[in-house]
């Protein structure tokens, strides 16, 4: 079921629930990965912008676990995979910042944090927990993780080549650190509902989402494919070449809720 929520992006709710929730308004979660090219500041200030217009509270949070384990599992040296992750780290956060302030959002109601931020949380060591544990004792939640794994590094790999253990525990670690989000966000910020939002849908997505049993989302946790229209798309890229085609070379880096998130409050 397709939403358009305004003339930049569309909305996908992965069920009849996620609708629901979405919907209510409460609140969406934006996970933002490092390394991403999606992620520019132009996209997350569009982001930031739709966001605050729908929701209570908006939450941006990036990947800073891991990170340099799986440019060392994929053929980086420690000391590179080091310095290569701190700065693409780096750059996440500052894009996200500047899109955020970009957007002309309220502050008050985007907060921008690190997953290692929320390491001390005992909700999220708990739901963290359980995925580790799911992950050892469910076939079918470690073979969505597996696909998952390989959707998004399989282009990393060599021509002919499979992935190998070790670089598959790495991706089930990194993995592991993001999914407490798509299980159970509500718990983890005290908030009444949410929807965690991304532009592309997640082979997990079904396992959490669908299925009867063994780990599934809460009933208060949503999931929605949120991606440009296709005018917004072509039109954000084209911007994007323009600015990097004139931009000196130093500077270049290798069914939504109607009203405002202030009106729904006094409601």
């Amino acid at each position: 079921m397709t939403i358009t929520a305004d003339a930049s992006f569309e909305v996908l709710p992965f069920t009849r629930t996620c609708r629901h929730i979405w919907e209510d308004g409460d609140h969406v979660l934006i996970g933002v990965s490092p390394g991403n090219s999606y992620f520019s500041s132009e996209r997350i200030a569009g982001l930031a912008q739709w966001a605050t217009t729908r929701f209570a509270q908006v939450d941006f949070v990036y990947a800073d676990l891991h990170v340099d384990r799986m440019f060392a599992a994929f053929g980086y040296t420690r000391e590179h995979a080091e310095k290569r992750a701190a700065k693409e780290i780096k750059a996440v956060r500052r894009r996200i910042l500047k899109g955020v302030e970009e957007s002309g959002s309220g502050r008050a109601d985007i907060r921008v944090r690190a997953l290692s931020e929320f390491q001390t949380n005992p909700v999220y060591q708990l739901l963290h927990r359980r995925i580790l544990h799911f992950l050892e004792t469910d076939d079918e939640f470690r073979k969505g993780c597996e696909e998952m794994a390989l959707h998004f590094v399989g282009s990393k790999l060599p021509e002919g080549e499979s992935i190998t253990a070790g670089q598959l525990q790495v991706c089930f670690d990194y993995m592991a650190a993001e999914l407490p989000f798509f299980v159970d966000t509500p718990s983890i910020l005290d908030v009444p509902s949410s929807v965690a939002a991304y532009h592309v849908r997640m082979p997990l997505t079904d396992v959490l989402f669908a299925r009867g049993g063994g780990l599934r989302a809460t009933r208060n946790q949503a999931y929605a494919v949120v991606r440009p229209e296709p005018a917004a798309a072509t039109a954000t890229a084209a911007a994007t070449a323009t600015a990097q085609a004139t931009a000196p070379e130093s500077t270049t880096d290798h069914a939504p809720t109607e009203g405002s998130a202030d009106e729904r409050r006094a409601a």
